[in-house]
């Protein structure tokens, strides 16, 4: 059966020197994007988490079924929760567990087992990814899952930078803790990642380490 198609209308074509200064201003502005670990506990409304999720949202993905769930978590309560677990896999994870090589690539980042941000930041951002999805009262498999969830949260990583916020991606191990705080404890969700996102602190700072990127060379051929 032939599926129904829409015209594209909504596609806006530029000239290429406007197409080079859109994407020159894009890079300028992604430049600034920093991983931060100090952030004021100011607050930020709803809804502007509300429009990045959105954008999130739009991420290309298998088959459209959006295999994807944010929890978007404000409550000190939970906050709290998800530090006090968190801490415990970390302190363990820089006890040993990780590994000498890990801990050694770790150092230059000066990053440790405590993670005040966790509490301190207005809002946390669990990613869920999810394994089959409902479709007309049926359960359908996924495609390609971890690609998409991995393209929608750097929609949101970028989404939350454009609207003016910092952002830090956490990934404690094991994460399943998240399923439980978040409500979302079943077989066909996985806890993906956790954002950290709100405004930086007065005194947050950058590691040298971390604004050293490879040039174009490094990370690309044209062939």
């Amino acid at each position: 059966m032939t599926q129904a198609h829409l015209p594209l209308t909504d596609f806006i074509e530029y000239s290429p020197d406007e197409m080079l200064k859109r994407a020159q201003d894009n890079y300028q502005q992604v430049k600034r994007r920093h991983s931060i670990r100090a952030f004021s506990d100011r607050a930020v409304p709803q809804a502007i988490i509300e429009q990045c999720i959105l954008a999130a949202g739009t991420a290309p993905n298998g088959a459209n079924h959006q295999p994807w769930h944010f929890v978007a978590i404000n409550s000190p309560q939970i906050k709290a929760q998800i530090r006090q677990q968190a801490e415990a896999l970390e302190q363990a994870f820089y006890a040993g567990r990780a590994g000498e090589e890990w801990l050694d690539a770790l150092k230059p980042l000066g990053t440790n087992a405590d993670k005040p941000y966790l509490e301190h930041a207005p809002w946390l951002i669990a990613v869920f990814s999810k394994k089959r999805t409902e479709e007309s009262g049926e359960q359908k498999s996924n495609y390609y899952v971890h690609e998409s969830v991995g393209i929608a949260t750097g929609f949101l990583i970028q989404a939350l930078h454009h609207a003016g916020l910092g952002t830090l991606t956490h990934t404690p191990k094991p994460m399943s803790f998240l399923s439980k705080v978040c409500g979302r404890d079943n077989d066909n969700e996985r806890p993906y990642m956790l954002i950290i996102a709100g405004y930086p602190a007065d005194d947050a700072t950058i590691p040298q380490h971390a604004i050293d990127k490879k040039s174009l060379n490094e990370i690309c051929d044209f062939i």
